[in-house]
């Protein structure tokens, strides 16, 4: 079964895949808000991105969920994704496991990297996934595991997902070029949630839009409105088609929004007070939820089973990393290369 986003128009999601997306949705937005809590331990009432449970800096999606579903929805184990600094809604969408990802968050020895990488650099090879950490630096990787697919003639598709402000680097116009000139299957998902750290994105950026840029390398750009999830699954499908058919690279921008700072600490002083709340007016969560009961997909009580499932998962993750240990510090060379 599908269903029809709207009247006279053959645009349709299959029902299987809405209802995927709602609860990996659900699961993004949960497990942001218990790293959150998380993250805020031992930093008050003086925020130190030093101290607490999770040290270092932290980048959380709340809000950017639609960008991952959509696209991950068309994706498989072998098909890379390559994320930035903000990666945990990207890593969830594409099957990380999640317990140790979350030990890797928390620094613990059972962690993706046995604690070494954090937040910033998770690598989980079994669904080739990884984190560049740096803006912009993702793409030319992305770029290479296309090229890879291509030269073993495999139908492997490789995305690279980085913010707004990324589209400005070199790396971003370099990459695409050569995507473009050999025809590779990758598919740049441009996040604009905005604000490139607290530069809006109207000071740094001279068009309206990146996709726009498609054009100058005889590529396929597409636009994805108002953070919505299915428009992002039906632009999602046609790239991910045009990719593994040969037909060459694309850049799909979505007008997506983080509902929290660029880091956890911010003071966000560049952002308006009624900014946040009124994207919250218009959550994607609650749009797609609103979907399955209008159309009868699944009942009040098959949407509690699905939220219960994903707060299940998400909280045994969670324990996971608590109860796990910290790596031997005597250790902490091990499996890393040395001259």
């Amino acid at each position: 079964m599908k269903v029809a986003l709207s009247e006279g128009k053959k645009k349709t999601v299959p029902t299987e895949k809405l209802k995927w997306m709602y609860e990996m949705m659900v699961k993004i937005r949960y497990y942001e808000d218990k790293m959150a809590e998380a993250y805020a331990e031992g930093k008050t009432p003086v925020f130190n991105i030093g101290t607490g449970t999770v040290p270092g800096e932290m980048h959380l999606a709340t809000g950017q969920e639609p960008a991952a579903v959509g696209i991950c929805a068309h994706l498989g184990k072998e098909d890379t994704v390559v994320s930035p600094h903000r990666p945990h809604h990207h890593a969830i969408a594409k099957g990380v496991d999640l317990k140790k990802m979350t030990a890797e968050i928390f620094g613990k020895e059972t962690g993706l990297g046995k604690g070494k990488g954090g937040h910033m650099h998770l690598f989980d090879p079994k669904v080739k996934f990884s984190c560049s950490g740096i803006v912009g630096a993702g793409i030319p990787q992305a770029a290479g595991a296309a090229l890879a697919a291509k030269m073993k003639k495999k139908n492997w598709v490789a995305v690279a997902f980085i913010g707004e402000g990324a589209a400005n680097s070199g790396a971003f116009h370099e990459s695409l070029n050569l995507a473009a000139l050999w025809k590779l299957p990758l598919i740049v998902v441009v996040e604009d949630n905005s604000y490139g750290i607290s530069v809006p994105k109207i000071k740094s950026t001279a068009i309206q839009s990146n996709e726009q840029r498609a054009s100058a390398y005889g590529i396929t750009g597409a636009h994805v409105k108002f953070n919505d999830p299915l428009q992002m699954y039906l632009v999602s499908e046609k790239a991910v088609e045009r990719a593994r058919s040969g037909g060459g690279p694309t850049i799909i921008e979505i007008e997506t929004y983080r509902y929290l700072g660029h880091f956890q600490g911010d003071p966000e002083l560049y952002r308006d007070k009624g900014e946040v709340p009124a994207l919250r007016e218009q959550d994607p969560i609650k749009k797609v939820r609103e979907l399955l009961l209008d159309h009868n997909i699944v009942s009040e009580h098959e949407i509690k089973e699905m939220e219960d499932r994903a707060v299940k998962e998400v909280d045994e993750a969670y324990q996971f990393a608590r109860d796990s240990k910290f790596p031997n510090p005597e250790a902490a060379l091990e499996d890393v290369f040395t001259s």
